[in-house]
């Protein structure tokens, strides 16, 4: 088998063992904004190790070009979209962060309000 097959199936295998990881993730963590941080960081990395043991197995240059295009997006947008997720439930009051706990973007909030 070829080296580059090779690093093709080790890349996807990794981020297959990534992807699995955020899922656990998603059901371990108790609220809704770890929750969206394992869904940011580890399903980020998944996507863009797949993405790219696919370009390297596909070797061919155009279409090579346009998954690392895809993976590049990926990894661009999947943590604006996350981040615009996590800002909307907080801003809707969909997990409010108990009481004890340290806050400081509500204070911006009331004084973006006023």
């Amino acid at each position: 088998m070829c080296l580059r097959i090779i690093i093709a199936y080790i890349l996807m295998g990794i981020g297959g063992f990534f992807a699995i990881v955020t899922v656990i993730g998603l059901l371990r963590f108790p609220d809704v904004y770890t929750r969206i941080h394992a869904g940011a960081v580890v399903l980020t990395i998944s996507g863009v190790l797949i993405s790219t043991g696919a370009a390297i197995y596909v070797w061919e240059l155009f279409l090579s070009i346009k998954i690392f295009l895809i993976g590049l997006f990926f990894l661009i947008s999947n943590p604006m979209a996350t981040h615009a997720i996590s800002r909307a439930s907080y801003r809707k009051n969909i997990a409010i962060p108990r009481e004890n706990s340290v806050d400081d973007y509500c204070t911006y909030l009331e004084r973006k309000k006023k």
